[in-house]
């Protein structure tokens, strides 16, 4: 028989991820990063970059964890990386780079919190952020694209991580 929401047995945990969308616009991807991030137990959304707004189209795609996924809006990138990094985080942004590594190819320690760093939908991660990252990742694919929807991406970025945090 198939369980419904109510009737699975996840245990609801949280993860000392943090997710940074940098000058991520789109409305239903802004809507799915809420349920990715819910789905995974992250701590928090960080929303940066101008033009960002919550609104019907979110809400649509969130399935209402817009209201108790934790999240903030921030104009400056690079100031929120600042910040993480000196409160201990370990940035990780994930964009194809000459020296990214696979995201299965990375090792998470469970004691430091880490903070995903994911890129806009035409853009990636800007250069001047990417540059402060303390490890890069990309995500191995087989096909003609190189690239994916930032959502479908930073799902399997989130899934690797918690998997190893899980394991430790």
């Amino acid at each position: 028989m198939q369980l419904t929401h109510y009737t699975s047995k996840f245990s609801p945990h949280t993860f000392p991820i943090t997710v940074i969308c940098d000058g991520i616009t789109n409305a239903p991807n802004i809507g799915s990063l809420f349920r990715t991030a819910d789905a995974f137990g992250v701590e928090k959304l960080i929303f940066c970059g101008k033009d960002i707004e919550l609104g019907r189209k979110s809400a649509k795609t969130s399935r209402a964890t817009e209201k108790y996924v934790p999240f903030e809006m921030n104009m400056d990138t690079l100031e929120t990386i600042l910040r993480l990094k000196s409160a201990g985080y370990r940035i990780i942004a994930l964009e194809i780079t000459e020296e990214s590594q696979a995201i299965n190819q990375m090792k998470f320690e469970p004691k430091q919190p880490i903070a995903l760093l994911v890129g806009a939908e035409n853009f990636g991660v800007s250069e001047v952020v990417l540059a402060l990252a303390d490890s890069v990742v990309h995500i191995n694919m087989f096909g003609q694209n190189s690239s994916m929807n930032v959502v479908q991406a930073t799902s399997i970025c989130l899934y690797e991580i918690t998997k190893q945090l899980k394991e430790n």
